[in-house]
Parts: C-alpha cells; sequence; structure tokens
C-alpha cells in the first residue's frame, strides 16, 4: 500500500485510512523485519500531545498514525478524506490477528496487567482458530531496565513474531515503541491500549451505537470514573477549543 496521506490535528499528523487498509496492510507482513510502529490516536491523545513534544513527535514519525476515535474521522473526513474509517485499537487488533492467519502471522503481547495477556491469548485463540501467538511479556510499573529490556529483545527474537501489540495505555506506549522499535526483531509494534482489557474480557466495551456515534466516552467515563474522568471532563473539552481555532485559522498548529 502507499502511504496513506495525513491530515493536521493540532500538530499531529492522522492519517487518512480505512480499517481495511490499515488491516490489510499489516497483515501483510510476514516475516518482515523493523518496518515501524503504528499508533492509534483520539482526541484525548491529540490534546495531550500539545504538551508533550515528545509524544508529538512519536506520533508524527509513526508508519501509521490511525484515527482511532470518531472526532478525528469526522474532521479527516472535513478536510476531504471521504474514505476514511474510524480504526479502533481493538478492531485492528481482531481484524489483523483474523487477517493474518493464512499468512502464519505470529503475534506478541507486551503490556497489560498481571494475567491479562494470557486472558488475552486465550480468548483470541478460541476466537480465532489457528491464530499464532508467540508469546507475552508483562512488564513492570516503570521503565524498563536495560536487563529486562534486553530479555524482552531475546523473548521477542526468539518468538520470531512478526507483529508485537503494546499495551501500556497513552502516552507511555508511543514513547516506549518510538525508541524501542528498531531494537525489537519485529516487522511491527502496534500500541492498542484499552484492547488487551477489552479483548480479554477485563472491562466491558461500549456498544456499538455509542462508538459509531461518538459517545463511547460517556461509556467509559461511566466504566472508569476515577481514573478516566480528567480524559474526558477536561482534555475532550480543550481539544474541542483547540480544534476550533484551528479550523476557523485563529490558531496555527504547524506539523512538528
Amino acid at each position: 500500500m502507499n502511504p496513506p496521506p495525513r491530515f493536521n490535528v493540532l500538530g499531529t499528523g492522522v492519517h487518512a485510512l480505512s480499517l481495511e487498509q490499515a488491516a490489510a496492510d499489516l497483515a501483510a507482513r510476514r516475516g518482515e523485519r523493523r518496518r515501524g510502529y503504528v499508533c492509534c490516536a483520539t482526541a484525548y491523545n491529540v490534546n495531550l500531545a500539545r504538551g508533550d513534544a515528545a509524544l508529538r513527535a512519536a506520533y508524527n514519525r509513526s508508519l501509521f498514525t490511525t484515527p482511532d476515535g470518531m472526532p478525528l474521522v469526522w474532521l479527516g473526513r472535513a478536510q476531504g478524506h471521504t474514505d476514511i474509517t474510524r480504526v479502533y485499537g481493538p478492531d485492528l487488533m481482531l481484524a489483523v490477528c483474523d487477517r493474518g492467519r493464512a499468512a502464519g502471522l505470529r503475534h506478541f503481547f507486551f503490556g497489560g496487567l498481571p494475567g491479562v495477556a494470557e486472558k488475552l491469548r486465550a480468548a483470541l485463540t478460541a476466537r480465532l482458530p489457528g491464530l499464532e501467538i508467540a508469546g507475552t511479556f508483562v512488564p513492570p510499573f516503570r521503565e524498563l531496565t536495560p536487563g529486562e529490556f534486553a530479555r524482552l529483545q531475546r523473548q521477542i527474537a526468539e518468538s520470531r513474531a512478526d507483529i508485537v501489540w503494546v499495551g501500556l495505555g497513552t502516552p507511555k506506549q508511543e514513547k516506549f515503541m518510538a525508541g524501542a522499535w528498531e531494537q525489537l526483531d519485529a516487522s511491527a509494534l502496534i500500541g492498542v491500549g484499552a484492547a488487551f482489557d477489552f479483548l480479554s474480557g477485563r472491562v466491558p466495551q461500549a456498544p456499538r451505537w455509542m462508538q459509531r456515534s461518538g459517545l463511547e466516552w460517556l461509556h467509559r467515563l461511566a466504566t472508569e470514573p476515577g481514573r478516566l474522568w480528567p480524559r474526558y471532563l477536561v482534555h475532550n473539552p480543550m481539544f474541542v477549543v483547540r480544534t476550533l481555532a484551528q479550523t476557523t485559522g485563529l490558531r496555527k498548529y504547524p506539523l512538528d
């Protein structure tokens, strides 16, 4: 696939692509090595990146930065990208795992709370017979030590994984992938955040109608109010104000 065009949202370049395009490209990478990393961006992520230059750089240097949230899809369509669809982390994970079975694509899970990666392995292999899960690695709640990172490198190399799924949450996973992808022997690292919890069954997903209408935030806020209220009650309103300023020309946010 030719590199998809990017559109500028608050200085973050979001790729105008569909779930089908992203899944087809990534599922075809069997046996390739060190091609890059993929970020799934939401309104919260993009607004957070305004005050975090390292996070913004991670998005702008990715293989793909996908429109994970409906506000980004709407902004992309408003800029003329009519074929863009939501490329939601859990859906991308399912689509790549499903499509990759025919080619023997091998997957590695890095992240999640203790036990979640193994629950995810069990859930996905039951749902997608023939899926190849090459290994898992549950990191501590801090940066990896040099020894721990070396162990991760060995495990991924020995597993012969093609795709490393990273579930550390934003901004940790994006910064990790930007700094580590060239040192890990896989085709691509893909940061999918809460997909580990959703697809393992640990956390319930919003109904599809809420996802399609841009109301998933309301479901997540009701499910985890103590953890997520700053995201949805502070960052998302700020995102709306900033994007209005950008779209009306009151404020410029150049791509780095």
